[in-house]
């Protein structure tokens, strides 16, 4: 009879993940910058590819079959998995990037939102960074419930919760949902994003998960383009999408995909942090 692998890891294999944390967040942040008008979606991808060869790691996106990209960039009604291309940013985008890192046989997955400033209509902007402060709010409800939650489910409603609580009606898309991490960047659990009836696996130290909330302005329902991969909302509204990979271990919680261990996302909840020693 075949063992079945736990999803639970040593406080040895959570430390080997911070490095691939940190390089993931360095992805984030060289992207950040160039997200303006006149950028090429490609242009994103070769930063983040940058990163990643000066860090000594690898792209975990490449080495998912048939993709050849080092980050996803999708733009406006695309939600996830957007690929990179000749795509030049326009003022009032909204721009998501994906990005993750393989280092010494362990990963990173991470993802923010941006909306390139658009002068001429202040309206458009106000609505997609409103989604965006949203959605990027409802990660951190998430990541924060995770740091008292019994099972996982409690992360889901969390999120859920944050998002109503918004008073927006936005939806939150049900196909894609968040996972374990670790050898692999997708690994069990199944990290939902909103709530569901099967409390799912208990939360103790050595649960490492990406939580990552994808919310759009109208309809959840989405479609896949005949690239074979970008998702994107039928009704044509906008999308957004925050992510962070986060380990629970015996001192408590650390996002290890921000710089800062997620010491600023959840300072509004009354949450600390811990390193993981």
């Amino acid at each position: 009879m075949a063992l079945r692998r736990g999803i639970y890891k040593t406080p040895a294999q959570l430390r080997g993940m911070v490095e691939p944390g940190r390089i993931t967040a360095a992805m984030l942040d060289a992207v950040r910058g160039l997200i303006v008008p006149g950028t090429t979606t490609l242009q994103l991808d070769a930063a983040a590819s940058a990163v990643v060869r000066d860090r000594g790691a690898l792209s975990n996106f490449q080495m998912v079959r048939g993709y050849r990209h080092t980050v996803c960039v999708s733009v406006n009604d695309e939600v996830v998995h957007g690929i990179p291309g000749e795509r030049v940013l326009e003022p009032g985008d909204i721009v998501s990037v994906d990005a993750g890192a393989e280092y010494r046989g362990w990963n990173g997955d991470s993802a923010i939102t941006v909306v390139v400033p658009d002068p001429g209509r202040p309206d458009l902007v106000a609505e997609r960074e409103e989604l965006s402060r949203v959605t990027e709010g409802s990660l951190w409800a998430g990541i924060a419930a995770l740091s008292t939650a019994g099972h996982l489910a409690e992360v889901g409603a969390a999120v859920q919760g944050h998002i109503e609580a918004s008073g927006h009606d936005y939806g939150i898309l049900r196909d894609y949902v968040g996972h374990g991490i670790g050898r692999k960047m997708h690994e069990s659990p199944a990290v939902f994003n909103y709530r569901v009836s099967d409390p799912g696996p208990e939360v103790r130290p050595g649960l490492a998960v990406a939580i990552e909330p994808m919310v759009v302005i109208g309809s959840d329902t989405t479609y896949v383009g005949d690239d074979g991969w970008t998702v994107s909302t039928v009704d044509g509204s906008a999308g957004s999408h925050w992510e962070h990979s986060v380990a629970v271990h015996d001192g408590g919680i650390w996002v290890l995909t921000a710089p800062d261990g997620g010491a600023a996302g959840l300072a509004p909840f009354g949450v600390v942090p811990t390193p993981i020693v």
